[in-house]
């Protein structure tokens, strides 16, 4: 691990102006992601900013604000909280599924929306990667690529998104709420992330030195009839192979709207808008699932080892959909 300083956080405004315009200078919540990237040397940062003392670590519910999610929220606290069990059944699914308890009890809200991908050849320096080393080449794209992206690659990069939560959040139209030495933003999460493109390194549109403080999950006429779906490896501490979210508002048995993301097969959580147009308005049935769940793969790219990916999430979404079909 390169050397670093450490410093504690007193109060938002002078933690940002310290940070401002620095991309050697990170925040760090739980550090259950950076810490093990500085470990690589994948992350050097020449000083970290612990933001553990700041007032973020509120979760707050009302019938006409929705829920408000301070970045310090820890994973396991979100998940448990009977407001989230409660309106966002899909949110406490989704973290629920991710990880361990250990890491779920140190893992924050903010942390979770800017984990990086666990692609093997991004972490081992031995390889080229153009998300770690700009222009260095992609070693996944003629390696092992088994657990790789479907969805929003490129010729540079097809590395999967890892988070459970963010897929939740896609489907909840969460606002991602940051500060930054020029104010503060409202960020739509449907906007946060970029994919590779030409330009992998930059994943989401965070300015250097901008803090996440809060996230807000409007008031949604769909949130509770929700679901969360995850299909891994194994059964516990393991990314997903493929994962749905799914949200639905009902009128009888027809579908009034629908929002639908997928995790664990593209380069972000993504939002599977073709699939939302043919589950609104349809009455739910089988055959409406599979047509959706069909649109919702369209332009999949796999490679060598990854193509099983593209019935596997077919079948998941659909699964989903018949699980919230049952309930």
């Amino acid at each position: 691990m390169q050397p670093f300083t450490f410093t504690r956080a007193t109060d938002t405004q002078s933690a940002i102006e310290t940070a401002a315009g620095r991309t050697d200078i990170k925040f760090i919540g739980g550090g259950t992601n950076l810490v093990d990237l500085m470990k690589m040397h994948v992350e050097t940062p020449s000083k970290l900013i612990d933001i553990n003392p700041l007032p973020l670590r509120q979760i707050e519910w009302s019938p006409t604000g929705g829920l408000h999610i301070g970045a310090l929220v820890r994973n396991s606290d979100l998940a448990l909280h009977p407001d989230v069990i409660a309106h966002y059944p899909v949110l406490s699914e989704a973290l629920l599924s991710g990880a361990s308890p250990q890491l779920r009890n140190m893992a924050t809200v903010g942390g979770n929306l800017l984990q990086r991908t666990r692609c093997p050849y991004f972490y081992d320096k031995a390889f080229n990667c153009n998300k770690r080393d700009p222009e260095s080449g992609c070693a996944a794209m003629n390696g092992y690529n088994r657990s790789h992206a479907i969805l929003g690659g490129s010729n540079k990069c097809i590395a999967t998104h890892p988070s459970d939560m963010c897929v939740a959040l896609v489907a909840l139209d969460a606002i991602i709420l940051t500060r930054g030495i020029n104010g503060e933003r409202s960020i739509p999460i449907a906007s946060f992330y970029l994919e590779p493109g030409q330009t992998p390194q930059k994943e989401n549109v965070l300015y250097p030195g901008e803090l996440i403080t809060d996230v807000q999950l409007p008031v949604s006429p769909f949130a509770r009839r929700s679901h969360y779906r995850k299909v891994r490896d194994r059964t516990s501490y393991e990314f997903a192979l493929a994962s749905a979210a799914v949200a639905l508002e009902m009128d009888g048995e027809r579908i009034r709207s629908a929002r639908v993301a997928l995790g664990g097969v593209g380069t972000r959580p993504w939002r599977a808008y073709a699939a939302e147009k043919i589950l609104t308005g349809a009455i739910l049935d089988d055959h409406t699932f599979e047509v959706a769940a069909q649109a919702a793969l369209l332009g999949a790219s796999p490679h060598a080892d990854n193509a099983f990916k593209i019935e596997l999430a077919r079948r998941t979404l659909v699964d989903t959909l018949q699980h919230l079909l049952a309930g």
